[in-house]
């Protein structure tokens, strides 16, 4: 069974960069073609897809976040890794790795993140 776990701080100052680490059980993350992803969701907002890296490398990022947003993977570890600069209060909010890209598979608990100062 697939099982993703994410780690990482729950507050972030603000301008700082938010760090988040998402540890995958029972699927290679750099086999099988699937996109390993980073969503969000604000209260009272629709979830919100941040980015994905693909088995074979290949990034992508939503074009609202494109700028702020960097996602890695550590392949020895089985892990991908988000990052957020630049962060401010309106990046407040629960998020998930997921596998998929538009359709959830698999996904993680979710962590709170919030910024604040």
């Amino acid at each position: 069974q697939v099982q993703l776990q994410e780690s990482g701080p729950g507050l972030v100052l603000p301008s700082q960069t938010l760090s988040l680490t998402c540890a995958v059980s029972g699927a290679d993350i750099t086999t099988n073609l699937h996109y390993w992803s980073w969503i969000r969701q604000s209260p009272g907002k629709a979830h919100e897809w941040i980015g994905y890296i693909h088995s074979s490398g290949f990034t992508y990022y939503s074009p609202s976040l494109k700028s702020r947003a960097s996602i890695s993977r550590d392949t020895s570890k089985n892990e991908f890794t988000l990052k957020l600069s630049s962060v401010t209060p309106e990046d407040t909010a629960v998020y998930y790795c997921v596998r998929g890209w538009g359709k959830v598979d698999y996904q993680g608990q979710g962590t709170q993140v919030t910024v604040s100062s």
